[in-house]
């Protein structure tokens, strides 16, 4: 019996200081006290114990987006206790409504939301979650005030679908049951969303809910299409949402791969019984790519938002983190810029994607063909009766500009409320109100994430644009020493302009100016700048423009690749 009880003795410690995944979680998030509604005027969170015994938090630390906070001191939580966590200040107000931690530096909540982690004393990220304000249920609480709850603790990485606004009278329940606590059983599997590039050589995956971070690194879940061996997958802390996969070569910037993903399970152990392919390479400056202004919606439905919905004509790949929406003052300036996304987000060629301040009222409106091409983003204002929508770059250049009005709407349409202006051509140019018509009621009067209802080509710009070859050397060895820019067209009295791109977007040569075009014919570029300098090896953009006198316009981009022979 003595040595039983010795044995336990030495075991209950050790079952004290469990640290696994999930045994202690982050159960409520009071992250904009303010206006009061019952409770204190302070920032907190609350935590549980969801294990089957105590766990003692001495050396645990609270992180953010950019801050990780001093080390807790020594306290136990029991099994399926509540422990409120805030700053030293707040430990006073709050101690009536349960039991309170003052954790050093403890960090200050974004009222919009953020990322928030656990973090145990030997470095595992024991729970995460990314809250964000249009969790709450309605406005008023969005406003202030309101905490938001978990509704099942047993099941604490699905994200959004497990979380919502306390119904507590005094706006959040510190320290006791979560008003809204219930069994909210996740039976999904995990789906991946989209991918961006970190290096030319890694991938990161972005899935829609944190992952079991054992299946997810295994590297026979994946593959390239081209085939490019992938040679290493983490599972990427603390949200454990996306996985980076490392190849043993660098991928090509004007290559669209596929990814096929499968048999990856979520942090409840789903897992996914198909595969399912998303697209994947490596996105170009947003300069070079040049993305146009697609679709506007100016004048909302009522209870609606504003839409600028941003396509990519390729061949080249945009990272959406690189390019920001704005409008003119009254004095004409540029005004107002917003990033669209602040993280990566790639878009592909002939994709389109849509910045609005509310995604979940844009699809109560319109049918929304790809949900995940939306992102919600406070845009600049735009007049219902005329007003400027401006795309720029990264670096600030203005990559397209509509000086749009309401007269542009097509003339019988008795309430413009709602209806949406769509780009005719997006190849054509956007300043001519000519190239936009409303959308049409059959489809709702809007396309968000798809192509327009009014979308056509315009027939007199119709030519084709060859490289021959796609790769020259111009070192003077009578080899693909220079590269032939073929034209052919049906169509008489063309104009053409010829332009060559670096791969960042930079005019290196002026090679053609207003050229009248016959049936068919070519221009050669030898890999001189204008500056009659030989350029570096790497990818340039061949642009031809076509135009008429009386003011068509259509740009067409090709890739060639200057590159040196080995002797």
């Amino acid at each position: 019996m003595k040595v039983l009880l010795l044995l336990l003795c030495t075991i209950i410690p050790v079952l004290a200081d469990a640290q696994t995944r999930y045994s202690i979680v982050i159960n409520e998030i009071m992250a904009d006290p303010a206006p009061r509604v019952g409770l204190p005027d302070h920032e907190w969170i609350e935590i549980l114990n969801t294990s089957e015994h105590p766990i003692n938090l001495r050396g645990w630390r609270l992180g953010d987006n950019t801050t990780l906070s001093g080390y807790f001191p020594d306290q136990t939580l029991a099994a399926k206790q509540y422990l409120i966590l805030c700053a030293s200040s707040a430990r006073t107000a709050m101690q009536p409504y349960g039991e309170v931690l003052a954790v050093p530096s403890f960090p200050s909540l974004d009222n919009a939301g953020e990322q928030l982690y656990l973090l145990s004393p030997d470095n595992k990220v024991i729970h995460a979650i990314r809250y964000a304000d249009n969790w709450h249920d309605n406005t008023l609480k969005k406003e202030g005030g309101w905490s938001l709850e978990m509704i099942d603790a047993q099941n604490p990485c699905s994200g959004q679908s497990n979380w919502s606004s306390s119904n507590s009278p005094a706006g959040g329940t510190p320290g006791q049951p979560n008003t809204i606590a219930g069994i909210n059983t996740d039976n999904s599997a995990p789906v991946p969303l989209r991918s961006y590039h970190s290096t030319l050589n890694r991938l990161i995956v972005v899935f829609n809910e944190p992952l079991d971070s054992i299946t997810a690194v295994n590297l026979s879940n994946y593959r390239l299409i081209p085939a490019i061996n992938i040679i290493k997958v983490v599972c990427r802390s603390p949200l454990f949402e996306e996985v980076e996969l490392e190849t043993d070569q660098p991928l090509d910037s004007l290559t669209v791969y596929e990814l096929m993903i499968n048999n990856v399970r979520d942090c409840q152990q789903n897992e996914m019984l198909r595969p399912i392919t998303i697209k994947a390479g490596i996105s170009s400056s947003s300069a070079a790519a040049k993305p146009v202004i697609n679709e506007i919606l100016f004048n909302p439905r009522p209870n609606g938002y504003d839409y600028v919905e941003i396509f990519n004509p390729g061949p080249l790949i945009i990272d959406v983190n690189q390019l920001y929406l704005a409008n003119r003052n009254a004095s004409g300036l540029v005004s107002n810029t917003v990033r669209i996304s602040s993280t990566p987000y790639t878009l592909f060629p002939g994709e389109y994607l849509v910045a609005t301040a509310n995604p979940s009222v844009l699809n109560t409106q319109y049918f929304v063909m790809y949900p995940n091409k939306v992102l919600e983003v406070s845009l600049p204002s735009y007049p219902d009766d005329r007003g400027t929508v401006i795309l720029m770059s990264l670096q600030g250049g203005i990559l397209d500009e509509v000086n749009y009005s309401k007269d542009w709407h097509f003339k019988l349409i008795a309430d413009p409320d709602g209806v949406a202006l769509e780009r005719v051509d997006p190849q054509m140019p956007a300043a001519a109100g000519s190239n936009w018509h409303s959308a049409a009621s059959t489809v709702g009067h809007g396309t968000p994430t798809y192509q327009n209802s009014q979308f056509m080509t315009t027939p007199v710009m119709n030519a084709e644009i060859d490289l021959l070859p796609k790769v020259f050397s111009p070192d003077n060895d009578g080899i693909h020493d220079q590269v032939q820019i073929i034209y052919r067209t049906a169509t008489s009295g063309l104009m053409a302009n010829v332009m060559i791109f670096d791969i960042d977007g930079r005019l290196v040569r002026d090679l053609v100016r207003n050229q009248l075009l016959g049936a068919s014919g070519y221009w050669n570029w030898d890999g001189i700048d204008d500056r009659q300098q030989l350029l570096p090896v790497g990818r340039y953009i061949i642009q031809v423009e076509l135009f008429t006198l009386s003011g068509e316009n259509r740009r067409i981009k090709k890739v060639v690749v200057l590159a040196k022979r080995l002797r």
